[in-house]
């Protein structure tokens, strides 16, 4: 089982290839003038020091983001993430990193909001800190799934709403397939970015298969392997559904995880993936 609290894993693999791609999302959904919305339904605290205690017990970062962060090779598709790394450790020393929520304010324009939910009250707490003077965000104590309920269709009608889930109950990948069909039938036309761990290959298939029976088209899956599975609890992999990606988020996405994967391998070699589990 995957620990609660997400700063014993900041800054690993896993932060890197979602928050990589994170980047890329946001930057399609604010081509267009309109205004958007973007709904994290596992906000955490926003900001993650490195030097916590709880980061430095396992220091899955260096795994993760400090191989990566000065990188002199990664592809042009890459330096918006790698970018905002850099700007919370101006002085050259990997302290801070920036959690989705600081990612996302990034690409924010005038008429765009936050909705950040968090359901563990300490990081709730942290989070609120962060962004106490944003108007334009939105903090909420409250549960994931129930925020996708409260707040789908959004009165923007446009946006990306993340699911990161933090895995540490039991069929969580059936609760991920419940609350997306119902967030898609009130919403189709919204994007839906939603990160996993990859796990034993029967319940890969069957999260896959459960999908494809759901009824959503337009569903990119996008994975990425670092490690050989081995008795472990450490988990060899990561994935990333999204529904209605962007114009040629495909294209983009491509370079980045096949990048990622070879700087991020641990042991056996680095895979990547990038296909349409569901057509349009």
């Amino acid at each position: 089982m995957l620990s609660y609290r997400h700063i014993f894993h900041a800054g690993n693999f896993a932060d890197v290839f979602k928050h990589a791609l994170l980047t890329r999302l946001l930057s399609g959904v604010s081509v267009k003038e309109k205004p958007y919305v973007y709904l994290d339904t596992h906000a955490g605290i926003g900001r993650y020091d490195l030097t916590h205690p709880w980061a430095q017990k396992a220091r899955e970062y260096e795994n993760g983001i400090a191989r990566v962060w000065r990188a002199k090779d990664a592809p042009p598709e890459l330096e918006p993430y790698l970018d905002s790394v850099r700007a919370l450790n101006p002085h050259g020393t990997l302290r801070w990193y920036p959690g989705s929520p600081l990612i996302a304010r990034q690409f924010m324009r005038g008429d765009d909001r936050m909705v950040l939910v968090e359901l563990n009250k300490v990081d709730y707490a942290e989070l609120k800190a962060v962004f106490e003077h944003e108007r334009r965000v939105a903090v909420q104590l409250m549960d994931a799934y129930q925020a996708l309920k409260a707040y789908l269709p959004p009165p923007e009608r446009r946006g990306l709403v993340l699911v990161d889930s933090s895995f540490d109950r039991t069929r969580e990948f059936d609760r991920i397939v419940k609350a997306l069909k119902e967030a898609h039938a009130r919403w189709s036309t919204g994007m839906y970015a939603v990160w996993y761990p990859i796990m034993e290959p029967a319940p890969m298939r069957d999260f896959a298969a459960d999908i494809q029976r759901s009824g959503i088209r337009k569903v990119l899956r996008l994975e990425i392997t670092v490690r050989e599975r081995d008795e472990t609890a450490i988990i060899p992999g990561c994935g990333m559904l999204v529904v209605n990606p962007p114009w040629r988020f495909d294209k983009e996405a491509h370079p980045i995880v096949e990048w990622l994967a070879k700087k991020l391998v641990v042991s056996g070699e680095g895979h990547s993936q990038v296909d349409w589990l569901v057509p349009e």
